[in-house]
Protein backbone atom coordinates (compact mmCIF):
# COMPACT_ATOMS: atom_id res chain seq x y z
CA UNK A 1 0.00 0.00 0.00
CA UNK A 2 2.84 2.37 0.85
CA UNK A 3 4.41 1.63 -2.54
CA UNK A 4 1.20 2.66 -4.37
CA UNK A 5 1.01 5.92 -2.41
CA UNK A 6 4.70 6.61 -3.13
CA UNK A 7 4.26 5.97 -6.88
CA UNK A 8 1.15 8.16 -6.96
CA UNK A 9 2.98 10.96 -5.14
CA UNK A 10 5.98 10.80 -7.47
CA UNK A 11 3.69 10.78 -10.52
CA UNK A 12 1.75 13.76 -9.18
CA UNK A 13 4.92 15.73 -8.52
CA UNK A 14 6.26 14.94 -11.99
CA UNK A 15 3.07 16.15 -13.64
CA UNK A 16 3.02 19.29 -11.50
CA UNK A 17 6.64 20.06 -12.34
CA UNK A 18 6.15 19.70 -16.09
CA UNK A 19 2.90 21.68 -16.24
CA UNK A 20 4.43 25.16 -16.54
CA UNK A 21 6.81 23.97 -19.27
CA UNK A 22 3.83 23.32 -21.53
CA UNK A 23 2.71 26.96 -21.41
CA UNK A 24 3.38 29.03 -24.53
CA UNK A 25 2.76 32.73 -25.02
CA UNK A 26 0.35 33.92 -27.69
CA UNK A 27 0.62 37.26 -29.47
CA UNK A 28 -1.46 39.19 -31.99
CA UNK A 29 0.82 40.24 -34.87
CA UNK A 30 -0.85 43.62 -35.33
CA UNK A 31 0.15 44.61 -31.79
CA UNK A 32 3.85 43.80 -32.38
CA UNK A 33 6.59 45.49 -34.35
CA UNK A 34 8.86 43.20 -36.34
CA UNK A 35 11.66 43.57 -33.81
CA UNK A 36 9.18 43.07 -30.95
CA UNK A 37 8.00 39.78 -32.45
CA UNK A 38 11.58 38.60 -33.00
CA UNK A 39 12.56 39.61 -29.46
CA UNK A 40 9.58 37.72 -27.98
CA UNK A 41 10.66 34.60 -29.87
CA UNK A 42 14.30 35.03 -28.79
CA UNK A 43 13.45 35.52 -25.13
CA UNK A 44 10.89 32.70 -24.87
CA UNK A 45 12.28 30.18 -27.37
CA UNK A 46 8.88 29.56 -28.97
CA UNK A 47 5.66 31.60 -29.25
CA UNK A 48 2.37 31.48 -31.11
CA UNK A 49 1.61 34.47 -33.31
CA UNK A 50 -1.91 35.10 -34.66
CA UNK A 51 -2.53 37.18 -37.77
CA UNK A 52 -5.44 37.89 -40.16
CA UNK A 53 -5.82 35.82 -43.33
CA UNK A 54 -5.15 37.70 -46.57
CA UNK A 55 -7.60 35.53 -48.54
CA UNK A 56 -10.53 34.96 -46.18
CA UNK A 57 -12.08 37.92 -44.37
CA UNK A 58 -12.53 37.65 -40.59
CA UNK A 59 -10.36 34.52 -40.44
CA UNK A 60 -7.46 34.43 -38.01
CA UNK A 61 -4.45 32.26 -38.80
CA UNK A 62 -1.71 31.29 -36.37
CA UNK A 63 1.51 29.33 -36.18
CA UNK A 64 4.24 28.50 -33.72
CA UNK A 65 7.52 30.36 -34.26
CA UNK A 66 10.85 29.30 -32.77
CA UNK A 67 14.33 30.66 -32.12
CA UNK A 68 16.05 27.57 -33.64
CA UNK A 69 15.58 23.86 -34.43
CA UNK A 70 16.07 22.90 -30.78
CA UNK A 71 12.46 24.00 -30.19
CA UNK A 72 11.07 21.77 -32.98
CA UNK A 73 10.03 18.11 -32.81
CA UNK A 74 12.78 15.58 -33.63
CA UNK A 75 11.39 15.07 -37.15
CA UNK A 76 11.32 18.84 -37.86
CA UNK A 77 13.79 21.67 -38.40
CA UNK A 78 13.52 25.48 -38.20
CA UNK A 79 13.02 27.15 -41.58
CA UNK A 80 12.58 30.79 -42.54
CA UNK A 81 9.03 32.09 -42.47
CA UNK A 82 7.36 35.50 -42.47
CA UNK A 83 4.59 37.07 -40.39
CA UNK A 84 2.85 40.42 -40.85
CA UNK A 85 3.49 42.88 -38.02
CA UNK A 86 2.41 46.45 -37.34
CA UNK A 87 5.46 47.86 -39.16
CA UNK A 88 6.22 45.15 -41.76
CA UNK A 89 4.09 42.95 -44.03
CA UNK A 90 6.90 40.31 -44.07
CA UNK A 91 8.78 40.08 -40.78
CA UNK A 92 11.40 37.28 -40.98
CA UNK A 93 11.04 34.58 -38.31
CA UNK A 94 11.55 30.79 -38.06
CA UNK A 95 8.87 28.08 -38.07
CA UNK A 96 9.20 24.30 -37.73
CA UNK A 97 8.93 22.31 -40.97
CA UNK A 98 9.02 18.53 -41.52
CA UNK A 99 12.43 17.12 -42.46
CA UNK A 100 10.72 15.42 -45.40
CA UNK A 101 10.61 18.90 -47.04
CA UNK A 102 14.39 18.80 -47.43
CA UNK A 103 14.11 16.61 -50.57
CA UNK A 104 17.22 14.56 -49.92
CA UNK A 105 19.60 17.31 -48.80
CA UNK A 106 22.60 15.86 -47.01
CA UNK A 107 22.44 18.34 -44.14
CA UNK A 108 19.79 20.10 -42.10
CA UNK A 109 19.94 23.92 -42.14
CA UNK A 110 20.74 25.40 -38.70
CA UNK A 111 19.02 28.77 -38.80
CA UNK A 112 19.10 30.97 -35.70
CA UNK A 113 16.78 33.91 -35.07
Amino acid sequence: MKRIIFVAAVTGLTIAATGPALAISRYQSSSLTCEGARQAIRSEGAVIIRYPSKRVGNMTLYDRYVVNSDFCDPNEYAERAYVPTSDSPRCPVLACEPKSNLDGLMFIPRHQL
